[in-house]
């Protein structure tokens, strides 16, 4: 009966150990799966990733890291084109004459001024000139066609070519900004931020409002507010450009042995690894391990290969590694904040908009669940026991 007894205890404990509920990898399985393909893990279409430790030197890189999403990534940035003429524009035609009985000269004036809409067809017609192209034209090349039309005609003519109106050059711009309208574009060029400004500005904060720009079948969104501090962003727009400015509030998920977990949003115009964890009022001190705070985030490529390194990177896309629809690539960031300068580093890093910040669990809390949870069959497995032993005397 003492044998029963033993079993049955044996029993208990194996039950018991499977019994321990999980929430979420410890930092060692997390570890282990870095870098591994599914035919390493034995499991199918697993996502592969690597963890990078943060120090001083990949935190200060990550943050001085300036992402071109308009300007580089998409190549529609640059200075303004040649601007010309097109259909629809308004202009002022001055023709002056050096002889007072000119075609266009009187006593009284040596000049005439005409107002001109360029039509359908990209022309108009000018007096004693006939009929004018200027659709595609710059104003100078517009100027010189009337002068060469009038040359055998007007008295020794001269022209001046005014533009009093440009509806063919208009962006539209909507969304959340003050006035959606289109925008007429004047001949000097102009700036997203300046057309944004004449649409009446926009009416959410900068670092909650993403502007997308469309240009032919190229689309490009960026954060205001990176548009703002990073002047390279603000690039010029173009005739047919639109611009749609959205409010989406930057947030992320903060998971694992917080006080707090969630979804939660950044509120402030940037937020780094300390003030993030701070916003789910910190790790829990008895089950969070210090050693295993982690960042999950889809990074640029131009950081990930840097990280990395090109060797690094290349075994990882060999193995299934895969960036995401914006061309980024999954990397797990990890914070070891045992150390006293984890304290300084945590505020360097900053925190983008959809990160997933993960505190791992220490294993000393698996144990602690696994007695708790065998300790009421442990006692019963003795009380078992111990009858045994009593009926076998």
């Amino acid at each position: 009966m003492i044998r029963v007894g033993a079993a049955l205890l044996v029993c208990v404990v194996l039950a018991g150990c499977n019994s321990v509920s999980s929430e979420g990898p410890l930092a060692g399985a997390i570890d282990g799966d870095a870098g591994q393909s599914g035919a390493e893990l034995g499991r199918k279409n697993v996502a592969v990733f690597d963890v990078v430790d943060i120090n001083s030197r990949t935190a200060r890189f990550v943050s001085d890291y300036v992402s071109s999403a308009l300007n580089r990534r998409f190549g529609i940035g640059g200075p303004v084109g040649r601007v010309v003429i097109g259909v629809g524009d308004s202009l002022k035609v001055t023709i002056f004459e050096a002889g007072a009985d000119g075609l266009f000269s009187t006593a009284q004036s040596k000049q005439v001024s005409l107002d001109i809409i360029v039509q359908p067809d990209g022309t108009a017609a000018i007096p004693y000139a006939g009929t004018v192209k200027f659709a595609g034209k710059t104003l100078e090349q517009a100027r010189q066609a009337i002068l060469a039309a009038l040359a055998s005609k007007a008295v020794e003519p001269d022209v001046i070519v005014t533009s009093m109106g440009t509806s063919s050059r208009t962006v539209t711009v909507s969304g959340a900004v003050g006035r959606p309208s289109l925008v007429p574009l004047d001949l000097t060029g102009e700036k997203i931020t300046q057309v944004i400004a004449k649409a009446g500005g926009p009416v959410t904060q900068p670092y909650e409002t993403y502007v997308t720009l469309v240009r032919g079948n190229r689309t490009g969104t960026v954060l205001l507010k990176s548009i703002i501090e990073h002047p390279t962003e603000d690039i010029y727009v173009q005739p047919g450009d639109q611009i749609f400015l959205v409010r989406d509030p930057r947030t992320f998920t903060l998971l694992g042995a917080v006080k707090g977990d969630g979804r939660l949003e950044f509120g402030a115009n940037d937020l780094n690894l300390l003030e993030a964890v701070a916003l789910g009022h910190g790790a829990v001190d008895e089950a969070a391990n210090a050693q295993g705070f982690f960042l999950f985030r889809y990074e640029e490529p131009e950081i990930v290969q840097n990280l990395l390194g090109a060797a690094r990177f290349q075994e990882l896309e060999r193995k299934g590694m895969v960036a995401d629809s914006k061309g980024r690539y999954p990397i797990v960031y990890k914070f070891d904040m045992s150390h006293p300068d984890s304290l300084i580093v945590g505020q360097t890093f900053p925190i983008k908009s959809r990160d997933v910040i993960y505190v791992s669990r220490h294993p000393s809390v698996d144990i602690r669940k696994f007695l708790t949870l065998v300790g009421a069959p442990l006692n019963i497995a003795s009380q078992g026991a111990a009858t045994a032993a009593n009926l076998g005397q």
